[in-house]
């Protein structure tokens, strides 16, 4: 049986996990994630119930229920790395038995939702789109520290992909594509709800790797054109942003199901945003709260 070492899985001193601190008597099956803080509390207030409310860094997390349904809402912050931190420790609060430091006999998969926003890449992506991510593109090379990448990604997809964008493999990370989890999938998308569903890249960061210039250059100035008229497939790429490629990957190597849905707060190709968006994503936290 699998054991970890203290300085491998570090546990605090109340039984939680190092960076969420949650423990896991407080961790549901279903859960609804989101970056920003402040929004675990909006997705919330939909509950009828709370058991706990726990806040440590940029990590809150609220287990309550749902139309009888025991769900966690947590936020993890911005960024891929961000997301290695709360799909590990999720897991190990599921799956390590914390008072013995060893992997549990019965693995549990959780079903995992992540509610964000995004930048459009597609005419059809327009301000207020609500993006079901049916594949996700890893530009920030998260997955590729971990074994098992070859058996998880799409290796035909990744390898049209990089020769479209002549990738310099010298300077950037290897991209891998892995598909989000068609059950949820099927749950949460609904055309008729204003959503489509999409191919989405995951960047390292949001000025320079997803194409903005400010006061450096960019290495590639014509690498958002070559993104955009990506076809291959029938697959385009409609969006950009910075967690899902991560999340659907050590999901699928951990054995759990997840997927991104985002609602489009910018269109890079019309050039508009808009920064008042809280009432449209409240209707996408209630769809997902719904369908989960």
């Amino acid at each position: 049986m699998k054991s970890f070492a203290q300085s491998e899985l570090i546990i605090n001193s109340d039984n939680s996990s190092f960076h969420l601190h949650i423990t896991p008597e407080q961790l549901a099956d279903k859960i609804v994630m989101c970056g920003d803080p402040d929004r675990v509390s909006l997705i919330a207030s939909h509950f009828e119930s709370k058991e706990c409310d726990v806040q440590s860094r940029e990590f809150h997390t609220i287990t309550g229920t749902y139309k009888r349904k025991r769900i966690t809402a947590i936020s993890h912050g911005i960024g891929c790395d961000n997301i290695d931190i709360v799909v590990n420790e999720l897991d190990a609060l599921k799956n390590i038995d914390f008072s013995t430091r060893t992997e549990k006999k019965h693995l549990t998969s959780l079903e995992m939702v992540r509610i964000g926003t995004c930048g459009g890449l597609q005419e059809n992506t327009t301000v207020g789109t609500f993006i079901c991510s049916e594949k996700s593109i890893g530009i920030e090379g998260l997955i590729n520290y971990y074994a098992g990448r070859e058996k998880i990604c799409d290796l035909e997809f990744e390898k049209h992909f990089t020769q479209h964008l002549n990738w310099d493999y010298h300077n950037l990370p290897s991209p891998y594509v892995v598909d989000n989890d068609k059950d949820l999938l099927s749950r949460i998308y609904e055309p008729d709800l204003g959503m489509i569903k999409g191919v989405t890249i995951s960047c390292g960061g949001f000025y320079g790797p997803q194409g903005r210039e400010l006061r450096i250059p960019l290495s590639d100035p014509k690498r958002n054109d070559k993104i955009c008229s990506f076809n291959w497939n029938g697959y385009k790429i409609t969006n950009f942003e910075m967690e899902s490629a991560a999340l659907a990957g050590l999901s699928a190597l951990l054995g759990h199901k997840a997927m991104t849905v985002c609602m489009v707060v910018a269109n890079r190709i019309a050039k508009d945003t808009d920064t008042e968006y809280k009432d449209r994503i409240d209707d996408l936290i209630e769809i997902v709260l719904d369908r989960i």
